[in-house]
């Protein structure tokens, strides 16, 4: 079976489990108004993908990543980020408790962690530039997302005003959570290059 194939395979089977998991999740969720807010920009993110999937090529791993996370991300909408009810399984299997639910930290972490490689990819298809360069962009462009994003949060929690703002936001009190939730997305989008540098130089030295 020729790699084209492969990969389209996997890119029906992926989308054929994250839309079974989506309508799923979107039967009663915490709070409805806030699903909606969450899913707005997985609907556009979409559209723009369907639109240039012709143009760009992604390797499986960046399929998988884009998908695992959007899976994470459905869960965070359908609880909200700060309801997401793990930590019984973290008591249980760790003995941790946790004064804070840290899911929507570990959502920008993932952001980071997962889609960086995908904008990697990305970039050097649309601009050819060194392997250094595609990174270091890849690594900017996840920071500037993360921004970007941060942003669009507070503005629909200010325009649609304090109790869905505040599911929506899932600062929990914390003033700092803007800062910590990029912060995050950059370590996670700064780990992902490290690993993916390691990973083709050793393809390299493998393949001499």
């Amino acid at each position: 079976m020729a790699s084209g194939d492969r990969t389209a395979i996997l890119q029906r089977v992926l989308w054929a489990l994250y839309a079974a998991l989506c309508v799923w999740l979107a039967f009663d969720p915490v709070d409805r108004q806030t699903w909606l807010l969450e899913n707005v920009l997985v609907v556009l993110v979409g559209v723009l993908a369907f639109g240039l999937r012709r143009r760009f090529t992604l390797s499986h791993a960046s399929l998988f990543g884009l998908w695992l996370f959007l899976v994470l991300h459905a869960v965070g909408a359908h609880f909200t980020y700060s309801q997401v009810p793990y930590q019984a399984a973290v008591q249980t299997f760790f003995g941790l408790g946790a004064d804070r639910n840290h899911y929507d930290r570990l959502v920008h972490f993932a952001g980071g962690l997962l889609l960086t490689e995908m904008l990697r990819e990305l970039l050097a298809q649309a601009f050819r530039p060194t392997a250094l360069g595609a990174r270091v962009f890849a690594v900017s462009m996840a920071m500037a997302v993360s921004v970007v994003y941060e942003l669009i949060e507070w503005g629909a929690a200010a325009l649609f005003g304090e109790d869905t703002g505040a599911k929506y936001l899932g600062s929990q009190g914390d003033v700092w959570d803007a800062q910590k939730d990029m912060a995050l997305a950059s370590l996670g989008a700064c780990l992902a290059m490290l690993a993916s540098a390691l990973y083709f130089r050793f393809e390299n030295g493998r393949s001499r």
